[in-house]
């Protein structure tokens, strides 16, 4: 199966940005990830989310007293969305950069429509780039989509058994099963996951 990495760069997303061709925008936290945010308690803990677009897990984090969180995308517009909602966001943690170039180390990475995203020939990269990015026993949550992978994308598709092939050398795999509460466009089509880096 041949992908479009070289498609899925900067001027494509920024273009998707542009244009408001941003089917993956729902408008407010994901329901899911809001619920696994409501359950931590350490409000110092360093947070990712990758492919954060406008950033609505972020801004639900920063207003519920988690100020070490982090927004990063390829695309600068949405970033800047974020920091017109956010006004005294700072500007320092948001990182606009390819995600694989990112420095920095932290507790808890958070997993929304960004894999999904990526040519699939990038996922193997993107488990061990999480695994770099992570503290010691740092945790990747989220969610993934559950649906056949095809070269139409992105988003591309992937499996159960696909991401436990994946994830299991350098994750303990806590959990992974269909979300109970997806939106109801994607009910039936998301795995809910937490993941724990392995210390090798």
């Amino acid at each position: 199966m041949t992908f479009m990495n070289k498609m899925l760069n900067k001027d494509y997303w920024k273009g998707r940005y542009e244009s408001e061709n941003t089917g993956w925008d729902i408008g407010y936290v994901s329901p899911a990830l809001k619920q696994f945010v409501d359950g931590l308690d350490d409000k110092a803990m360093k947070i990712l989310i990758p492919g954060a677009g406008n950033g609505y897990e972020v801004e639900y984090l920063w207003k519920k007293g988690f100020k070490n969180v982090y927004a990063a995308d390829y695309a600068e517009v949405p970033l800047q969305n974020l920091k017109k909602r956010l006004t005294d966001f700072p500007k320092s943690q948001l990182i606009s950069s390819n995600f694989f170039e990112i420095n920095r180390s932290f507790d808890l990475v958070l997993e929304q429509t960004f894999f999904c995203a990526l040519d699939p020939d990038l996922r193997q990269d993107y488990v061990s780039k999480m695994h770099d990015l992570l503290n010691p026993n740092g945790l990747l949550a989220g969610l993934l989509f559950n649906f056949p992978l095809t070269e139409s994308g992105p988003p591309f598709g992937g499996s159960l058994g696909e991401y436990k092939n994946l994830f299991e050398p350098l994750f303990h795999l806590h959990k992974l099963e269909t979300s109970y509460n997806s939106i109801e466009a994607r009910q039936g089509k998301e795995l809910f996951f937490i993941f724990e880096k392995k210390n090798i």
